[in-house]
């Protein structure tokens, strides 16, 4: 790693710091919940507008069609044009219980 200081004593790294963030991806044929990793000051949405041809996935668990877990793995790479949705995990609602009657 190196580490570069300008003249006001402002740093700069070759490290990119980014956050991971807990999504739920839905692929052509499987779900997928894990982390996708933002830089710092940037939104999701940010991130997937890149144009990577994958998308990086940590913590993962692939799940079928049915809801079974398929695999589980510490990285995943996945193809960004394979994915149809990603939804935050900050930004699910439990759906309103039906009044019984």
């Amino acid at each position: 790693m190196t580490i570069e200081f300008d003249d006001n004593g402002k740093f700069f790294t070759n490290i990119i710091s980014k956050n991971p963030i807990p999504v739920m991806i839905q692929t052509v044929t499987h779900r997928i919940h894990g982390n996708i990793h933002i830089r710092q000051d940037q939104r999701l949405k940010d991130e997937l507008d890149l144009l990577e041809k994958f998308i990086a996935i940590t913590d993962a668990v692939i799940y079928s069609p049915d809801g079974q877990v398929l695999y589980q793995a510490n990285f995943l790479a996945v193809q960004s044009n394979e994915i149809i949705w990603v939804l935050s995990d900050s930004e699910i609602v439990e759906p309103p219980k039906e009044n019984a009657k």
